[in-house]
């Protein structure tokens, strides 16, 4: 930690690389111009059959090729969620100006990874579990232990790129990415680190979770013969969010260190904050004080006052108790100017990815600040009186925004809340 005259010395911190995987588009550019444009990548689930099941419906990542990364025989080895994080990563390295192969062994030793998941690779763990139990004991995976842990994320993309910094997964429900990224971001800002790869991947797109979401009532089940209108945040028929998965991947760099690279810089990050409801490991506290306060936190933390704040990346998962308490909660932390921001949630396109929600949140806002336009909420149809605010219904808006905040809660009750500044030389409206 760097130390002035007793005085803690806050570096600058900034997002140059952005990779993505996601339901609606492999790739940045692809996932930008779908979501720009309001194009859903839910649909009737393909990785499995879903027929026996009340949601049958999910937001899967299309047209990717897990081979094009991984030998096979790795792949037999380790669940869907690493795949999608190498391929987000390589894009977010590449992005950045980093030649991987060029690193030298000192710089290996100053790029780590912090990246943020809910489930980590379910789909593998339930695979073992079903070879374990119909007694097809020669078939479990020698690495069916080692790949199960939620931990071997962040080390699949250490080892595949040779990166010798920290290598550590965040996992907190559906705010793990956020709370990655908020870890990264403080290790560099506190001269902890110099170089992050950040952000978050979940893949859980399997019978088992689906079936136990279905049990608790969460999930979207009246939408399985129109998928693509399934997932509507904020809108009064809302019946539960929709399943999504992918990886949305950052790197983050002191700001000294990009700008010596000549890498891009596409936003700064510039303040973090969490609290806890302590309330239920399900249900949000409805007050809403909690999120409020995690959002001032993050504000406070940037060194901004609360009008400075021009566009807001919701949580919006597409449930009934959900959107109503994140509205709540905005109208508590901005009182009247709440209705005068722009704000949308991007799981009306992709379905809810779980840990990864965060980041993908974050990296359309990023997006949309580069290209000054708002992504749009799609699927909002009737307005719901206990949520009126600008949720950008159904068409993106063009707007210059210099300030965003990305705001995430999760199950057991916790909320956090990132704030974001447009970056260096972007294209102005």
């Amino acid at each position: 930690m760097n130390v002035n005259d007793g005085r803690i010395l806050r570096r600058r911190v900034v997002i140059s690389g952005i990779g993505v995987v996601s339901p609606n588009g492999v790739g940045a550019g692809a996932f930008w111009q779908a979501t720009r444009t309001g194009v859903s990548g839910v649909d009737t689930i393909a990785l499995f059959d879903p027929a026996s099941l009340n949601c049958q419906i999910a937001g899967e990542v299309k047209n990717f090729r897990p081979e094009d990364f991984l030998h096979p025989k790795e792949l037999k080895r380790m669940g869907r969620a690493v795949p999608l994080a190498i391929a987000a990563t390589k894009e977010a390295l590449h992005s950045a100006r980093v030649d991987v192969e060029a690193v030298t062994l000192e710089d290996r030793r100053s790029w780590g990874v912090i990246l943020g998941s809910g489930g980590g690779t379910p789909d593998f763990i339930e695979e073992q579990y079903r070879l374990y139990f119909t007694d097809q004991l020669r078939k479990v995976s020698a690495y069916n232990i080692s790949s199960s842990t939620i931990g071997s994320l962040s080390s699949e993309i250490s080892l595949y790129f040779d990166l010798k910094g920290p290598s550590h997964i965040v996992s907190t429900g559906c705010t793990s990415s956020t709370d990655a990224i908020g870890y990264a971001f403080n290790m560099i800002r506190f001269g902890l680190a110099d170089h992050l790869i950040t952000g978050g991947v979940d893949a859980a797109i399997t019978p088992a979770i689906m079936q136990g979401f279905s049990i608790m009532r969460a999930v979207s089940t009246s939408h399985n013969l129109e998928p693509h209108r399934a997932s509507r945040p904020f809108d009064r028929l809302r019946d539960g969010f929709v399943l999504g998965e992918g990886a949305w991947i950052l790197i983050l760099e002191e700001r000294e260190k990009a700008l010596l690279r000549g890498a891009p810089i596409y936003a700064e990050v510039l303040g973090y904050g969490s609290t806890c409801d302590a309330y239920h490991m399900v249900r949000l506290d409805p007050s809403g004080e909690e999120p409020s306060r995690a959002m001032d936190l993050a504000v406070q933390d940037a060194g901004l006052a609360k009008d400075e704040v021009g566009y807001i990346a919701l949580h919006g998962t597409s449930t009934v108790l959900n959107d109503k308490t994140e509205t709540q909660a905005i109208r508590l932390c901005f009182g009247r100017r709440a209705y005068d921001i722009p704000m949308s949630s991007i799981k009306s396109m992709i379905g809810h990815p779980q840990g990864a929600s965060g980041a993908a949140g974050m990296v359309g806002a990023v997006l949309g600040m580069n290209d000054c336009f708002l992504l749009p909420t799609i699927n909002y149809e009737e307005p719901d009186p206990d949520c009126d605010l600008n949720y950008i219904p159904n068409r993106g808006l063009a707007k210059e925004v210099e300030i965003a905040l990305c705001n995430c809660i999760a199950f057991g009750s916790k909320n956090s809340a990132l704030v974001i500044g447009r970056g260096e030389g972007t294209r102005r409206a």
